[in-house]
């Protein structure tokens, strides 16, 4: 027997299920659309040396890689057997799609992917190896009017989704690395401590502090002793300036500052703060960085940052970039458990007999057709015996439900 059953980490999805999925995504791309953002559209598939260019942190290590075809499989050596993967994210497949089509676009590039992307992960609650993931990214606008107007557009896209309990944690890669500077960590080992620190939500303070004081001996205390005086201040962003002093560019202090006076002066669904514990581990970002997250979901349901340098490592040439990525799936799983299902109307269903003569048939052909022609989804069905169930089952699709008899077209309610 061949398996009926999606590979793991797959999923079918029913009708009622797809038209709430539907909603969702034109509910978000219609908020962005408002904001002056475009959507564009890459390949699921791209070279394996994009994938692998080190810019994707852990999720290099999820990717579905592609075996080389007929000759070139072949004469393949076990280093080089494929060429191509599946996406794991849509934010590199951006930076080329920029790299490739600069000419052709604007200035300052908004752009909207809603896609499907691809990791070989454990699957878990929220958690699938294939996923949708909504990203809007600004492209080539190096001041924090990126960030505020990608936070502003998630934001608001949460709120017409019904969620008004919002929380973007923020922080910013430099500050970070300031505070490690400030502890006496070595450059060799700032990576290390915040993998560490990223942990602390998991593995708790003493967590924190035996792996940390594995990489740098002598240097833990101190450093997560720093994070709690910073942690559990009134205002933990003052706190923070306070305690790096000079150690803290004073760019990097005015860009927070302002980011989260603007954003918390602009959303109502929710609030913007300040998180020295945040992380985030792609590789790839420069500068702010945020996540954000919503009552009921333990992790995160989305998050973003700068990437000022990825284009340039394809191009030669560094652009400013900014992005912020819905964790679609997330979203669709609070939403039913919420109660949320499909509010648009499957349209008009028309039943009619099965031994319906040619002449009848074609006079409710042609009523089908006019109601289509004025804008409305129409299904032709022929009554089953059990017509009771027939109609609980299209009441329950959303469907208005005519029965063709004797000439005229009855409603039935």
């Amino acid at each position: 027997m061949l398996p009926k059953t999606p590979a793991k980490g797959m999923r079918d999805f029913l009708p009622k299920e797809f038209a709430l999925r539907q909603q969702v995504l034109t509910t978000i791309q219609k908020t962005y659309e408002s904001f002056g953002f475009t959507r564009i559209e890459t390949p699921a598939v791209e070279n394996i040396q994009l994938l692998t260019s080190k810019q994707g942190g852990d999720n290099e290590k999820l990717i579905f890689k592609i075996l080389k075809r007929g000759e070139k499989l072949e004469n393949a050596t076990e280093e080089n057997l494929c060429d191509l993967g599946l996406r794991y994210d849509l934010t590199v497949p951006l930076a080329r799609f920029y790299s490739n089509n600069v000419g052709q676009l604007p200035t300052v590039f908004k752009s909207i992917q809603m896609d499907n992307v691809w990791r070989a992960d454990r699957p878990q609650r929220g958690r699938f190896r294939q996923f949708v993931q909504c990203d809007i990214d600004i492209i080539g606008e190096e001041t924090n009017i990126a960030e505020t107007e990608l936070i502003s557009a998630t934001m608001q896209a949460l709120a017409n989704l019904g969620f008004n309990d919002v929380v973007v944690r923020l922080s910013d890669r430099r500050l970070l690395n300031a505070l490690a500077s400030h502890c006496g960590f070595d450059d060799d080992q700032k990576d290390k401590v915040f993998i560490a620190l990223d942990k602390l939500d998991k593995i708790g303070v003493t967590g924190v502090l035996a792996e940390v004081e594995q990489i740098a001996p002598g240097k833990a205390y101190e450093f997560v002793d720093l994070i709690n005086r910073i942690t559990s201040a009134s205002d933990p962003f003052a706190k923070c300036v306070e305690e790096l002093g000079d150690s803290l560019p004073d760019d990097v202090k005015t860009n927070i500052e302002q980011i989260l006076y603007v954003a918390n002066n602009s959303v109502t669904n929710g609030k913007v703060k300040f998180d020295v514990t945040l992380v985030r581990g792609m590789g790839y970002y420069t500068g702010t960085i945020y996540e954000i997250s919503v009552e009921g979901m333990v992790s995160s349901v989305g998050g973003g940052g700068r990437y000022d340098k990825m284009i340039g490592k394809i191009t030669g040439t560094d652009v400013p970039a900014c992005g912020f990525s819905i964790g679609f799936e997330r979203i669709v799983l609070l939403l039913q458990e919420r109660g949320a299902t499909q509010q648009k109307s499957m349209g008009k269903a028309v039943l009619v007999d099965k031994k319906l003569d040619k002449q009848s048939l074609l006079y409710v052909m042609d009523f089908c057709r006019q109601q289509r022609k004025q804008g409305n989804n129409v299904t032709l069905l022929k009554k089953i015996k059990n017509i009771g169930y027939q109609f609980k089952q299209l009441k329950e699709q959303g469907y208005e439900i005519y029965e063709f008899r004797n000439g005229t077209f009855n409603k039935i309610d």
